[in-house]
């Protein structure tokens, strides 16, 4: 059972430029994260773009759906950015595509050395291969069904969603 991976971008691939103090992005990370993880499992990596979810657009979440859709494999992780991960999970849920797909990301860059992002991408790893077909997130050591998660923006991380509206 291969898996597909999708780059999307966001702060799992930003590096830190020590001359302009911005981040910016080169290329990603994740043959190198999957090989510090010790990953056994068949997978295959395709960057679909590298930018951060604030600047993606409905056209940027048609292409990762589209992506989803003629992939030939039934389970899918998408790295994206943390900001807007939810706003493409519901693109993605609204096309019924039929496969386990899984949206995972980071809050520190992967560089940094610090970063949750290998821990993120192991666990996406995990659920990938036991969830049913849906759409999910996988933040901190859970997984969210697309549309009960939020990102609490004051602890940085992804909670279930409460209340009778759905309301944070």
């Amino acid at each position: 059972m291969a898996i597909r991976i999708f780059i999307t971008g966001g702060t799992f691939d930003k590096e830190y430029d020590e001359i302009t103090g911005t981040l910016f992005f080169k290329e990603t990370h994740l043959p190198e994260m999957l090989k510090l993880g010790r990953c056994r499992l068949e997978v295959d990596i395709r960057t679909l773009m590298m930018i951060d979810s604030l600047q993606m657009t409905p056209t940027d979440r048609e292409l990762i759906a589209e992506n989803c859709i003629r992939c030939e494999h039934d389970r899918i992780i998408i790295t994206h950015g943390t900001d807007t991960m939810v706003d493409t999970a519901a693109v993605l849920a609204a096309k019924q595509i039929g496969k386990t797909i899984v949206l995972t990301g980071a809050m520190i860059p992967y560089k940094f050395g610090s970063s949750d992002g290998l821990f993120n991408l192991g666990s996406a790893m995990a659920f990938v291969q036991t969830l049913a077909p849906g759409v999910y997130i996988a933040m901190n050591g859970r997984w969210f069904n697309w549309d009960n998660v939020w990102k609490n923006k004051q602890t940085g991380i992804f909670e279930e969603r409460t209340g009778a509206a759905g309301q944070p």
